[in-house]
């Protein structure tokens, strides 16, 4: 279908026929059972859980915040976006003061696609990689192996010893291939030594960015069409290998410890933490991504059911990810009689380590690893689509020579990703990747979320946006949502802002603890997307002309109506009884 949006309010009102010269429309052919939106969205369904270890305790707060924060900010995204019809940073003309908010999450998701397009490049090379009789993490047989290396089939609990995790025993084959092997850790003393880029890891970068690039440069007309195959591909290969992991040796057990809830956990403040980071990595909300896609929609597209279906139908994918997660962990835990908790681990440990092990134990485990390899590659390339889109049509709305060549500054963002990922691919590489994963989209995203809620629903006001939904769909939102989007949300987020800080611990990687200097970085990086909030606001402030009462004013009402303003009739300053949302 032809995509493009039309940025008349009159158009989007209803109020000029799709046949009107000089105007553009959102047009659509028909889709099977399918919405143009819903299809749209897939790429921001990031399957974070295939990276996260779940656990029974980490359910608990995963559920609670998807009720209390994440369903009500992802709804809130896609109305926004689709009312609107602008990207992350042109749509806070419903309140300019906040536009710093858009420019801050802009900044989040082109951080994250410095580092996450390297992720997917490793994913490549272990594709390329699996393409062999006999898997190369399989012995220790390979130049990369180090004297200590241990033969899997020889391994026992005696030789962990010192109470050391089998996560955590770095001499596997499995485990030498991706730090030796792949990442070169071997060679860099630390984030101080870097070295250069590794030329193998730098064509697999090169290979993906040019796929982004050639799925964005026509924006939603392409990557619509690439969704199609890695937005859907990954359920299939995620279905086979759910159903051939729970009818391996020891899968009963691991299945049973992803479902027990330990109680005592929930005591500690870092599960509560990660949940709520989960969640926004889960579902997108934060990143510009549902803004912008949003946008794309038709005006009276019912978001309302989108946003409840995409929410759940990810979480749902999520948790059903956990047993392929878990049943495989039971096996590992069967075959080398270890505890299921010495081989559980999260992150990149899981996916380049613990399931590459798992599946070289597999008879024909050259199949298996393609398949595996080819869902991680789909699955990265989905989710990174959706950063740079967000990137691209949040400043191209807003610096219209960008959008005139929409494709030459695909090219210069695609390429910017690419140079500044190189860092990330050298033999120190992982540690720079660390502290941009820790930094770039933790605190910062939360609490450009947290100003985000507080924008919409005290500035521009819950009642005005219910309305504008009303206009959308036919109906308002029920009290449910608006008492999550004044109260509930913002309380949570800022809670969560604040004990993220409190309960900051010195970066650390394996045994490697990364030096004062890196950490400062590390903030340095974190704030740089948060000063963007503030400095608009004082930014925003001086620029106006006016007294201080005039310019408060128009910082804060509609840029449609600042026409009132020199009327003395500012909405905004009118105080309301409190609980007027309840009617």
């Amino acid at each position: 279908p032809l995509l493009q949006r039309c940025p008349c309010r009159l158009c989007k009102l209803g109020g000029l026929p799709a046949e009107e010269p000089g105007n553009t429309h959102v047009l659509e052919t028909p889709l099977v059972k399918v919405s143009n939106r819903d299809r749209k969205m897939q790429p921001i369904q990031r399957q974070q859980c295939l990276f996260t270890v779940f656990s029974g305790a980490f359910l608990i707060p995963y559920i609670l915040f998807l009720i209390i924060a994440g369903m009500p900010l992802f709804y809130m995204e896609l109305a926004l976006g689709q009312y609107n019809r602008e990207g992350a940073a042109t749509v806070w003309k419903i309140c300019p003061v906040f536009k710093g908010v858009g420019y801050a999450v802009i900044l989040i998701a082109l951080y994250v696609g410095f580092y996450y397009n390297v992720i997917i490049a490793w994913s490549l090379y272990y594709l390329f990689s699996s393409f062999t009789f006999e898997l190369p993490w399989t012995n220790c047989h390979n130049s990369w192996n180090s004297p200590n290396c241990t033969d899997p089939k020889l391994f026992n609990a005696s030789v962990l010893g010192n109470g050391t995790k089998y996560s955590k025993y770095k001499l596997t084959p499995a485990a030498e291939f991706y730090e030796r092997g792949v990442l070169h850790l071997h060679e860099s003393r630390g984030i101080h030594d870097l070295g250069l880029p590794r030329w193998q890891l730098s064509l697999c970068l090169l290979v993906v960015v040019i796929i982004l690039f050639f799925s964005l440069w026509k924006g939603v007309k392409t990557s619509g069409k690439v969704v199609w195959i890695t937005a859907t591909l990954p359920y299939v290969v995620l279905f086979v290998l759910l159903i051939h992991g729970i009818t391996l040796p020891g899968a009963y057990n691991g299945i049973n410890a992803y479902l027990h809830i330990d109680f005592r956990r929930l005591k500690e403040a870092t599960v509560w933490i990660d949940a709520a980071t989960q969640i926004f990595y889960s579902l997108g909300a934060g990143f510009g991504v549902l803004i912008a896609f949003a946008s794309y929609n038709k005006f009276d597209n019912n978001c309302y059911r989108d946003a409840l279906l995409t929410s759940t139908i990810n979480c749902v994918t999520s948790f059903i990810s956990g047993f392929a997660i878990f049943s495989i962990l039971g096996y590992m835990a069967h075959e080398h009689k270890v505890k299921i908790e010495d081989v559980a681990t999260e992150g990149a440990g899981l996916v380049f380590i613990l399931y590459p092990e798992a599946i070289s134990t597999l008879s024909g485990s050259t199949f298996w690893a393609v398949v595996f390899f080819i869902m991680l590659l789909t699955l990265g390339i989905d989710s990174s689509m959706g950063g740079m889109e967000a990137v691209i049509t949040g400043l191209a709305d807003d610096f219209h020579l960008l959008k005139q060549h929409r494709k030459l500054f695909t090219f210069g963002v695609s390429f910017g990703t690419f140079l500044l990922a190189l860092f990330c691919i050298t033999n120190g590489g992982i540690y720079v990747l660390t502290l941009l994963d820790t930094f770039a989209a933790g605190t910062s995203i939360l609490f450009a979320v947290l100003m985000e809620a507080i924008g919409v629903s005290w500035f521009y006001g819950v009642d005005r946006f219910s309305e504008d939904i009303q206009q959308m769909m036919g109906f308002k939102p029920g009290l449910y949502w608006r008492l999550c989007w004044k109260f509930v949300s913002p309380a949570f987020l800022l809670f969560v802002v604040i004990v993220s800080i409190i309960n900051f611990k010195p970066l650390t990687y394996d045994d490697y603890t990364f030096p004062l200097w890196a950490n400062r970085i590390g903030w340095g990086i974190a704030l740089s997307s948060m000063i963007l909030v503030p400095a608009y606001i004082i930014y925003k402030f001086m620029n106006v002309r006016g007294t201080f009462k005039e310019r408060l004013a128009y910082c804060i009402t509609p840029e449609n109506e600042h026409q009132l303003v020199a009327q003395g009739n500012v909405r905004q300053f009118k105080v309301c009884a409190p609980f007027t949302f309840f009617s």
